[in-house]
């Protein structure tokens, strides 16, 4: 009989909606950092039990891994998107505005779930700060791809280094991440973007034509005006 139980309880459907589930737990995980985050807080968000949760996604550390992955395909893909501009310029400037946007919108919680969500751990979570680390070297990776592909276009000039360009970059969105927690607006991050783009590299520009005549007819006016000796 206690055999028949369990079969029909391994058959039974879910009652709760898997994808709205996870949707709600990356808005709790998304405010308050993964250590912030117990699990009471986490089946009061999502409408279910510790039993249900343990039997549809693990344990915590387990719901946290699947809710990342949520993350990086829903309001994190559209900064993993910018980098399929046709140039390293646009795809850098496109993935800076990418997350001015995610990380003020007010349908969700401010700042970046992989910035935010355990800087700091206690050693029982030194691998979910690892998970996040490794999260954040892969986005680094991928711009520095991006950046080294616009090189050998000639997107970048030969003097520039993509790797610094990369790292001064994802600095710059993870300063960006941290300025919104603290409540700057999409407009005050934007133009923390367009000051930052000022230091793309440009090779310097030889003087054209026009600009070496215009050079040479003041170089001749002022020999001109010298007086006779």
């Amino acid at each position: 009989m206690g055999e028949m139980r369990k079969e029909e309880a391994r058959g039974r459907p879910r009652a709760f909606d898997i994808d709205r589930a996870l949707d709600r737990a990356l808005q709790v995980f998304w405010r308050q950092g993964y250590e912030g985050t117990s699990l009471s807080d986490l089946t009061k968000a999502m409408g279910i039990n510790r039993p249900s949760l343990y039997a549809a996604f693990g344990n915590k550390e387990a719901l946290f891994r699947k809710v990342l992955d949520r993350y990086a395909a829903g309001p994190s893909s559209r900064v993993s998107q910018a980098l399929s501009e046709p140039t390293a310029y646009a795809a850098v400037k496109r993935l800076l505005y990418a997350n001015a946007e995610l990380q003020t919108n007010p349908k969700n919680p401010r700042g970046c779930l992989t910035v935010h969500g355990a800087l700091t751990c206690s050693p029982e979570n030194e691998t979910i700060r690892r998970e996040l680390a490794s999260r954040r070297l892969t986005a680094g990776n991928d711009l520095l791809k991006r950046l080294e592909q616009g090189k050998s276009e000639g997107d970048l000039p030969e003097s520039a280094d993509p790797t610094e360009l990369a790292r001064y970059f994802i600095a710059v969105t993870q300063g960006m991440a941290v300025q919104a927690a603290s409540g700057a607006t999409r407009q005050q991050l934007e133009k923390v973007a367009d000051l930052a783009l000022l230091a793309w590299p440009r090779e310097a520009a030889s003087p054209s034509g026009s600009q070496v005549k215009q050079q040479h007819k003041r170089s001749s006016g002022l020999s001109k005006q010298r007086p006779a000796r």
